[in-house]
């Protein structure tokens, strides 16, 4: 006979994690609605304030947010054609296009968007990334507080384990062994890194401040190699 016990423990710490392109994309959408929420009646301050991504202000990360989801796969590729693939600057530029003329209108725009594509290419785990990890640089300096279902936290840090794409994420753990202590993501061998999945998320983004939440010799390795709590992308 199966202990009950056990059972809804494994449930806890295995759930069914989003791998389909469909389920990524229900996950994504769930999360910019969250952020939408969190947003509404924000002061001029909160707006202005700086957000992890240390290049952008919280007004300027949630107008990236909105570019993501209306810049589609051909216009995004003209758009770094057109800065010559300096990520900085494209995203820049489409940055200033969907930010609005007040705050209030910034979050229109993303409110308007949140059902719209993934992301302008087909790395749709990548872009349920962006959104968990801008969502937290935004709601971290501001005091917010919001867990992402363990399972989205987990299928981010699974992608972002396995390869370096718009985050230098699978070499900040390199030679670490990497477990969280509320899932059931675990990789690498090496010294210990164990905390959240979504710390372990942010700071694979490379958000130092995440190694707050860490235990283990690992914690002091990966915070020399990210340097800063902030990040620029």
């Amino acid at each position: 006979m199966h202990d009950t016990r056990s059972l809804e423990a494994r449930a806890m710490t295995e759930p069914h994690i989003p791998e389909t392109r469909r389920d990524l994309e229900r996950a994504i959408h769930v999360e910019r609605s969250a952020l939408a929420r969190d947003l509404a009646g924000l002061s001029a301050a909160q707006w202005a304030a700086p957000s992890l991504c240390e290049r952008w202000t919280v007004e300027e990360t949630v107008a990236h947010l909105t570019a993501g989801a209306r810049v589609g796969r051909w216009r995004w590729l003209l758009s770094m054609l057109a800065a010559r693939f300096d990520a900085d600057l494209h995203n820049d530029r489409r940055l200033a296009e969907h930010r609005g003329a007040t705050p209030e209108a910034t979050l229109r725009r993303f409110r308007d968007a949140v059902g719209g594509p993934a992301g302008p290419t087909g790395h749709t785990a990548a872009w349920l990334g962006e959104i968990v990890v801008h969502g937290e640089d935004i709601r971290r300096p501001l005091g917010l507080v919001r867990t992402p279902p363990v399972a989205t936290t987990t299928a981010v840090a699974r992608f972002f384990a396995a390869r370096d794409f718009t985050v230098s994420s699978r070499s900040a753990i390199a030679g670490l062994r990497v477990e969280a202590t509320d899932g059931p993501f675990a990789t690498g061998s090496g010294d210990l890194l164990r905390g959240p999945t979504l710390s372990l998320v942010m700071a694979m983004a490379g958000r130092a401040v995440a190694c707050e939440d860490f235990e283990g010799d690992g914690a002091a390795v990966l915070r020399t190699r990210l340097g800063s709590g902030r990040s620029t992308s």
